[in-house]
């Protein structure tokens, strides 16, 4: 399989550090795009698409975590990697607040990065959220194609958005059990903050409308812990 294709934007003010880290990242087939300071990179960000983020915490004009957090304001899932030079608890407490993926404390290896980027890359933008390898799923008298994101009864088709999909694959993983709020929070929205939960809530009630044609089919809210989708007459066939 090939490589994905993983666009970087590196905000490092060490101009030789950050030389050689761009040297290596493109060798490795990684088009990477270096700012001296936070600003700078910001300023990248808005008018470029990367798909993960190298900051450092020590920077010139704008530093790495208000960097972090300005890019989080506009991006809630493109993966942050903070650089530090100090290894000092409250750094990295403040940098995983922020809604960093991930840290290293410098110095690091090169190949130890690559692994880490590649690591974080893939559990974001390819790990889908559930417990199980299915696509296929019964639903009462529904029929639920999770890899064609569409629900069906009888002959009437319902095409679901890919977070639709994805929440009710993990409700389909877990039928007849309580799917924890913060759990589908941090799988899907990766963030379990107040909008995204009110956010959450919408896709539920959208859901229980496309499911409202089975009787033996409910999609109940438990109360101080998630959602429950209860299907009272459960077909074992795959």
């Amino acid at each position: 399989m090939d490589k994905p294709q993983i666009k970087i934007l590196l905000a490092e003010d060490d101009h030789n550090l950050g030389t050689i880290l761009k040297a290596y990242l493109e060798a490795k087939g990684y088009p990477t795009t270096l700012c001296p300071d936070g600003q700078q990179a910001y300023d990248a960000f808005i008018e470029e698409n990367f798909n993960f983020c190298i900051l450092d915490v020590m920077m010139p004009v704008k530093d790495g975590f208000s960097l972090a957090k300005d890019i989080r304001k506009v991006d809630k899932t493109v993966p942050i990697l903070f650089l530090t030079a100090k290894n000092m608890q409250e750094d990295i407490l403040e940098g995983l607040k922020i809604g960093a993926d991930d840290y290293m404390t410098k110095p690091f290896s090169m190949e130890e990065l690559l692994l880490r980027i590649t690591a974080i890359h893939r559990r974001t933008y390819f790990e889908k959220p559930g417990d199980s390898d299915k696509t296929l799923f019964k639903i009462g008298n529904y029929s639920f194609d999770y890899a064609r994101q569409i629900l069906k009864i009888n002959d009437e088709e319902q095409k679901l958005t890919s977070k639709e999909a994805q929440l009710l694959k993990m409700l389909c993983d877990r039928t007849n059990y309580i799917l924890e709020r913060s759990e589908a929070l941090t799988k899907i929205w990766l963030d379990d903050n107040y909008f995204n939960a009110r956010s959450m809530d919408v896709y539920i009630a959208k859901l229980r409308k496309y499911l409202k044609d089975d009787p033996d089919v409910e999609l109940i809210n438990i109360h101080g812990k998630g959602f429950k989708l209860f299907v009272n007459k459960e077909d074992d066939d795959e």
